[in-house]
């Protein structure tokens, strides 16, 4: 839980406002330490999530902690702990949780450590695994080429039984 005081200062009362407005914007966050990452790093990161409609901003944990229980999102403060970014995505949070992963690989000092994905809060394992599964557009391309796959065989088979005919026809 945030501590409020009784009288917050302006500039603090706007620094949360600010921060409820840019989280308020998205469904899905995931909260990663970026101790450690060059300031190109973190630009790069930002460029490939930017790709998937997502973003990567460094908010002030307090000021988050705060706008995230105003947003009724009230079991994440255990990951505004220490220098803390939170990647936002509006839809496809897996894209943007693979993207995480993989950069972790090439830059080490990214820890991801938990998500709230869903109206779920998910630990550093669970959105590991589901940085693995494919994202929304990724299924629904699955899902089309498997069902145009059998489609084009009928149709192909339709389109030799008429060039037949229309060879039988012409003799």
């Amino acid at each position: 839980m945030a501590i409020l005081a009784k009288k917050i200062q302006p500039a603090k009362a706007e620094a949360i406002k600010a921060a409820k407005d840019v989280l308020s914007a998205y469904n899905d966050y995931i909260f990663a330490d970026y101790r450690g990452l060059t300031v190109e790093q973190i630009t790069a990161l930002r460029d490939k999530l930017r790709e998937k409609e997502a973003t990567f901003k460094v908010i002030k944990n307090n000021f988050a902690r705060v706008a995230f229980e105003e947003m009724e999102i009230t079991n994440v403060a255990e990951y505004l702990t220490g220098p803390t970014a939170i990647a936002m995505a509006k839809e496809d949070s897996n894209e943007a949780a693979k993207i995480l992963f993989d950069f972790a690989k090439e830059a080490p000092a990214l820890k991801v450590k938990g998500a709230y994905v869903g109206k779920e809060v998910y630990d550093a394992a669970k959105i590991e695994a589901f940085s693995k599964v494919p994202g929304k557009k990724q299924l629904i391309a699955m899902l089309m080429s498997a069902i145009n796959g059998p489609a084009q065989k009928i149709a192909a088979t339709l389109q030799a039984y008429v060039d037949k005919k229309s060879a039988e026809g012409a003799n």
